[in-house]
């Protein structure tokens, strides 16, 4: 056991998430990232990434940061081989030491998707066996995470805070105030491998039955469940002990 590192058992033993908010608003990216270790310490922290079309550029600052944070994958077993490919990649790449894949339990799809067609029927139910369930399982032993939202990205996300508490530990999105134009001018400058999908129109990559290509002119998430009035998985929305 890392003596120095925090023992943080509740989200009532770590600073309010609207403290950490103000304090951190102005903060840069990589700022958010130490700010988030410092609090927890590295063994009650993990990002969360879903290695898609923007993720090289959040796993590059925290690598800068601490390569050995761990990164949770989920793996929902509907991914584009592209996107695994793409995970191996970005492992190589940035030198990520903890990266762990999350699955769904198998007995629950035996149960609840025997066939496949949940996508289909109840993309939200397909979601929660997935994605949120299995989630919430892979982030009991941490106190904080990391992700990936930006406020301009829009919808639910156009309003998030830098920290927040998500009912169980503290939330920190490091880009909610990074705009477009930042984004790429870390894919340009760290010189970071693009996803696969991308030269193919998918500005935004989830599972393959729910995903399409971004027409000209249309959101970066408009390819998201098409068609559906969903724009979110649920695992930012979740709040779990």
């Amino acid at each position: 056991m890392n003596a120095i590192a925090p023992q943080v058992s509740s989200i009532s033993a770590l600073p309010p998430a609207d403290e950490l908010d103000r304090s951190l608003r102005d903060a840069s990216p990589a700022e958010v990232i130490a700010a988030a270790l410092k609090t927890v310490g590295r063994d009650k922290l993990a990002l969360v990434s879903s290695f898609g079309t923007e993720s090289a550029t959040l796993l590059k600052v925290m690598a800068d940061v601490d390569p050995a944070i761990p990164v949770i994958f989920l793996d929902t077993g509907w991914l584009f081989e592209e996107t695994l490919a793409y995970r191996d990649t970005l492992i190589a790449t940035l030198g990520l030491k903890d990266v762990r894949s999350i699955k769904p339990a198998e007995e629950t799809l035996s149960r609840d998707d025997p066939d496949r067609d949940l996508w289909f029927s109840n993309p939200d139910a397909c979601c929660r066996i997935r994605k949120v369930e299995p989630l919430a399982r892979a982030l009991k032993p941490f106190s904080a995470w990391l992700n990936g939202r930006k406020r301009f990205q829009g919808n639910a996300r156009a309003d998030i805070p830098v920290v927040e508490d998500d009912g169980a530990r503290l939330k920190f999105n490091p880009f909610a105030n990074v705009s477009r134009e930042e984004l790429e001018a870390i894919f340009v400058r760290a010189k970071l491998p693009r996803h696969p999908l991308v030269a193919s129109g998918f500005l935004s990559v989830g599972c393959m039955p729910c995903t399409s290509r971004t027409a000209e002119g249309e959101d970066s998430r408009a390819g998201r469940w098409r068609g559906r009035a969903k724009t979110e998985c649920g695992i930012h929305t979740m709040k779990t002990s």
